[in-house]
């Protein structure tokens, strides 16, 4: 096996959607906020190949929304997918299987695209399984008000119609080569991917743990479905981070790929943030 972070784009957020009731003049400390109280985020993503497969974790934004709607989000640097997949050798016909961790448009949007004369969609990884569960999928067809505007049916219908769905089973194992963990607090049925590497486990944290800032237990934030639940299950999560030493792959974390974390006498806090190189050959 063999695993690569991909980094597919940089955006911005208001911090304190970001961080819900916790005051700015403490979450700006470890996340500073512009003059528009924007904060940097990344969108890094996790290609695993293994064998023959080519495992893309996530996709970004994708290109295809209007100006009006990236302008909502300042998106900003010079990364995109497809110069991160070159810098290793591969292009996006070469990925065997898309995991979408959830289906909010910065972890999904990038699935589709336009086709050549721009009269509909199809998928951007031709060659491609995607892979949802049904639960999630159901909640994300059927969205709820507060949710609506993070699932854009241009992101997720043409998925199921190009007849590339897949559904992960109580197996996933077997399905995709790594363990699958499930979170319902930011939105129901998120999956994170757990996985065995080089004689360590690295989880790849989606929306459970956006960034280092996000350690703390009620630094939730706004866009969270359920907030009780999240601290629930990040409590539980985190405190079996630390037991394990497990390396935490940081999606939204502007400025680190890695962490890992420690109990203190306040709780579980940050231990180490590393480049993913630093710690993987």
């Amino acid at each position: 096996m063999k695993i690569y972070p991909i980094e597919t784009g940089n955006f911005k957020l208001d911090g304190g959607a970001m961080f819900g009731v916790v005051p700015k003049t403490i979450w700006q400390k470890t996340n500073p906020a512009d003059a528009n109280n924007l904060i940097s985020m990344s969108m890094r993503c996790m290609l695993i190949k293994e064998g023959k497969r080519l495992i893309l974790v996530d996709t970004g934004l994708g290109s295809k929304q209007s100006d009006k709607f990236f302008g909502y989000y300042f998106l900003y640097g010079d990364f995109s997918l497809d110069l991160s997949l070159a810098k290793y050798g591969f292009h996006r016909d070469d990925i065997t299987d898309v995991f979408l961790t959830h289906l909010h448009f910065d972890h999904c949007g990038g699935s589709i695209q336009w086709n050549k004369d721009k009269t509909g969609y199809e998928p951007a990884f031709k060659n491609a399984k995607f892979w949802s569960n049904q639960e999630h999928w159901n909640w994300a067809t059927n969205p709820n008000p507060r949710e609506k505007a993070s699932f854009l049916k241009e992101n997720i219908l043409p998925i199921e119609e190009s007849g590339q769905l897949n559904f992960v089973d109580n197996n996933p194992s077997l399905q995709l080569g790594f363990e699958v963990l499930k979170m319902d607090g930011h939105t129901e049925k998120q999956m994170l991917p757990k996985i065995t590497y080089q004689g360590k486990t690295i989880v790849f944290m989606a929306d459970l743990l956006p960034t280092t800032g996000h350690i703390p237990l009620p630094y939730v934030m706004g866009y969270d479905t359920r907030p009780l639940l999240t601290i629930k299950e990040k409590a539980s999560f985190l405190n079996e981070a630390a037991d394990n030493e497990y390396f935490l792959f940081l999606e939204h974390d502007a400025y680190s790929e890695l962490c890992t974390v420690q109990h203190t006498e306040k709780g579980v806090r940050l231990k180490e943030t590393h480049k993913f190189t630093d710690i993987f050959n």
